[in-house]
């Protein structure tokens, strides 16, 4: 099996999920020698966050742990120790695990101070051949990763066999204002004409209002996303609007865009958010078949209460549309589906079969 994997029953492996708030980082690795000792398991992956949220409920700023164990089929995960640079070995224990296993889904946690994570996170999921989903720590303080040890830095999580089957929905957090346009001259982060006429121009004319006179007016709300090319769901990836040229009409955005590439502005807001949750919630339901075995939900840290109305509103519909089951997760400052990265985003993963039956406890 993979190393490191702690059998406690035959023909079954224990692996824990854990998130904890920021304010707890410095006693992670005291919490998982508390929480191995109990439950008889080594194998953990999670990490830190502003805020987390478990059995319906979101905890920000506040002492709070969320933890779930799962009991698999032996030999059906492994553990992806950190990554510390793009190119950097896997190690030989997961390689072989990877090319005897195939597996075709992981979790996975990276560092938001590392330049290097959106690659590191493609590249992973490309040599594993898998299907990744995840988020970035996120702390007012150290941002810890959890493989199987507390770490830092870089890119760290699990693969699971194909027997572990899951289901995952990605929820936007913005809906578009107008329609997408080609990038028709850029240089670096700066758009500077957008079918071919000035990128200012065309955003007030999918606002239907200047935004010359005062473009702090939009700030926060209004953003640039790039549709996902082969995507036949519509999906888009969001960057921050960071920047407006108001003599030359330039466009300034959180991304290094290219001449060629399609964009569409969009708006942030709690009503679109919440439909757009409701509308991904109800298409998961009807693609499984009974209710969850258990789930992982990680969510952008600009939503939570800074968007709706409470901390627990995006646990509590969950839980509304889907039933009552171990649910945990963390609030993250990136979002990963697919093994790319996102903004304003909320990943749902659910557990929905496997080969032989598992069961699970969450403790908040």
């Amino acid at each position: 099996g993979c190393p490191g994997t702690v059998t406690p029953l035959p023909g079954r492996a224990r692996r824990g999920f854990g998130y904890v708030p920021g304010l707890l980082g410095d006693r992670v690795g005291t919490f998982l020698a508390d929480r191995e000792g109990a439950a008889g398991m080594g194998d953990w992956v999670g990490g830190v966050g502003v805020g987390i949220c478990a059995a319906g409920r979101g905890y920000f700023d506040r002492p709070a742990v969320a933890v779930m164990a799962a009991a698999l089929p032996e030999d059906s995960f492994c553990t992806v120790p950190r990554i510390g640079a793009l190119g950097e070995p896997l190690g030989a224990g997961l390689t072989a695990w990877i090319d005897r296993v195939s597996p075709a889904f992981g979790i996975v946690h990276g560092d938001s101070s590392t330049p290097e994570t959106p690659a590191i996170v493609e590249a992973l999921g490309q040599a594993a051949s898998s299907f990744l989903v995840g988020g970035l720590t996120s702390s007012r303080g150290p941002d810890f990763q959890v493989a199987d040890r507390v770490t830092e830095g870089g890119v760290s999580g699990v693969l699971f066999a194909p027997d572990v089957e899951v289901a995952t929905g990605l929820t936007q957090g913005c809906a578009p204002v107008g329609p997408s346009h080609l990038i028709t001259e850029g240089e670096g982060n700066i758009i500077v004409r957008l079918d071919r006429r000035r990128a200012l121009d065309v955003l007030e004319e999918d606002l239907g209002e200047p935004v010359a006179e005062d473009p702090g007016r939009i700030a926060g709300t209004i953003h640039a996303a790039f549709p996902v090319e082969g995507s036949d769901t519509g999906d888009y990836v969001v960057r921050n609007l960071i920047g407006i040229d108001s003599d030359r009409g330039w466009l300034a955005v959180g991304g290094q865009e290219r001449t060629g590439e399609r964009v569409m502005f969009v708006a942030r807001d709690a009503k679109s958010a919440e439909a757009d949750l409701a509308a991904m919630l109800e298409k998961l339901k009807n693609r499984i078949s009974g209710r969850p075995r258990g789930g992982v939900y990680i969510s952008c840290i600009a939503r939570g209460p800074a968007l709706f109305d409470s901390a627990d509103s995006e646990a509590a519909m969950i839980r509304d549309v889907l039933g009552e089951f171990p649910l945990i997760g963390f609030y993250a400052n990136g979002e990963i589906s697919n093994a790319r990265l996102y903004t304003y985003t909320g990943v749902l993963t659910l557990v929905v079969q496997s080969a032989k039956k598992e069961g699970r406890k969450t403790e908040e």
